[in-house]
Parts: structure tokens; C-alpha cells; sequence
């Protein structure tokens, strides 16, 4: 894992599960400059969590809104948690946020912080762009669950957690489309396009940092690998 680049999408569920987890986020940061002692750069993506659904919400109670909108606001409510996340990694991180997952990514520094891009792609699909941009093998997408199940095991008494799977498998989960605020494991989008880049995928329970580093190390984790 020496020297390698690790794209991670954090959800914004960890970011903010209702007001701002600065636990989450004084581990994250252990974490991260924990391996960047080792070698290791990064480019974390955040998520707009409850910020985004919070506003949405909002906005589409008092005048219906148009797809664009409603995306919109959650693309600013990715990039305010970009910014948190940039703010607590001043001294290591690129200066300004990558929202276009296309361009070129900055090499001056060991923390490149992103966000939402535009309407039609959620941050899941970022994260396979910026691992295509800088030829990146696998994305780490740190999430509040321990594994993806095969049906949501709050509706579904008989769902059944994943801990390895092929993305032709996977993919028979997910819905076929994304929408702003979709509740999925992953973008049903991003998995298509992971699935073309031959990427490795990793869902893990970003509260259990330590199965992260055994993933990258080679060791036996808790989550579910999506090859």
C-alpha cells in the first residue's frame, strides 16, 4: 500500500448523522495522516448526508422542484462538508476543491479534498472518475453500514450481508438509475462505470477505520469487496 494513491468516498452520513461527528473526524484524521506517514496520498470525496436531504427537503415542501434543483443542493451540501474536511487538513491538502473529477489532479500535495460535481452524478461516480483520472486500482467507500446486504435489511428479514461479490452480481441489487437523495450501497451509475475500469470496490463502516488499513494491507476485513 507504499506510495499508492487512495481515493475514499466518505458518506456524508459519517460527516454529519444529525450535527456534525467531530469523533468521526478526529479519527479520520489519525487515520489519514497515519498513512501518509507510510506513503501514502490521498483524494477523499465527501458526501452531503443529512445536509443535502435536510435541504432538499426543505426547498421541495414549499415550491416542487426540478430534478437540477434538488441535485444542486445537494452538490453544495457535499462541497461545505469538502470544505470541513479541507479545514481540518489545512497543512496537507491542496488549497482548493476539486469539483471536476475530470481535470487534472493537483501532485503538490498529499490530501486532494473534492466534492459534487454537477447535476446527474453523485459523488460515488467522482470517486470512480478522480480512481480513472490518476489510474487508481480501488475506491474505499466509507459508509455507516458494516457490510452491503442483498435486499435493505430493515425491510427485508431475510437480507443477507456481502462480503465478497463480482459487479455483474452486485449490480442486480441496485436500481437501475440514480436519483438525488438515493439511499443505495452504491450509485447504480458508479457500478457500471466501476465495473468498465475493472475497479475494486470496498464498502466499509467508516467508525471501524482499522478494517480499512487490514483491507489495504491484504488482511481479512469487516465490509464487502466488490471486484
Amino acid at each position: 500500500m507504499d506510495k499508492q494513491t487512495l481515493v475514499i468516498s466518505v458518506g456524508g452520513s459519517l460527516i454529519v448523522p444529525d450535527a456534525i461527528d467531530t469523533n468521526f473526524l478526529k479519527a479520520l484524521k489519525v487515520f489519514v495522516l497515519s498513512h501518509i506517514e507510510k506513503g501514502a496520498s490521498f483524494i477523499i470525496i465527501t458526501g452531503g448526508g443529512k445536509t443535502a436531504r435536510r435541504y432538499q427537503d426543505a426547498a421541495n415542501e414549499v415550491t416542487p422542484l426540478t430534478r437540477d434543483d434538488l441535485d444542486w443542493l445537494g452538490i453544495h451540501a457535499t462541497r461545505l462538508n469538502a470544505h470541513l474536511l479541507r479545514s481540518i487538513f489545512f497543512e496537507q491538502a491542496h488549497p482548493i476543491i476539486n469539483t471536476d473529477p475530470t481535470e487534472a489532479v493537483p501532485t503538490t500535495h498529499k490530501i486532494v479534498i473534492a466534492a459534487g460535481w454537477k447535476p446527474g452524478w453523485s459523488t460515488d461516480y467522482d470517486a470512480v472518475l478522480l480512481a480513472k483520472n490518476v489510474g487508481a486500482k480501488k475506491v474505499i467507500n466509507l459508509s455507516n453500514i458494516d457490510y452491503a446486504y442483498t435486499a435493505d435489511p430493515k425491510k427485508d428479514p431475510t437480507a443477507t450481508a456481502i462480503e465478497k461479490i463480482t459487479w455483474p452480481e452486485f449490480r442486480k441489487l441496485l436500481p437501475e438509475k440514480w436519483d438525488p437523495g438515493l439511499s443505495s450501497p452504491f450509485d447504480p451509475i458508479a457500478a457500471k462505470e466501476a465495473e468498465a475500469l475493472g475497479l475494486e470496490v470496498a464498502i466499509i463502516n467508516g467508525s471501524k477505520l482499522d478494517e480499512v488499513t487490514n483491507y489495504l494491507e491484504g488482511k481479512s476485513f469487516v465490509g464487502t469487496k466488490i471486484e
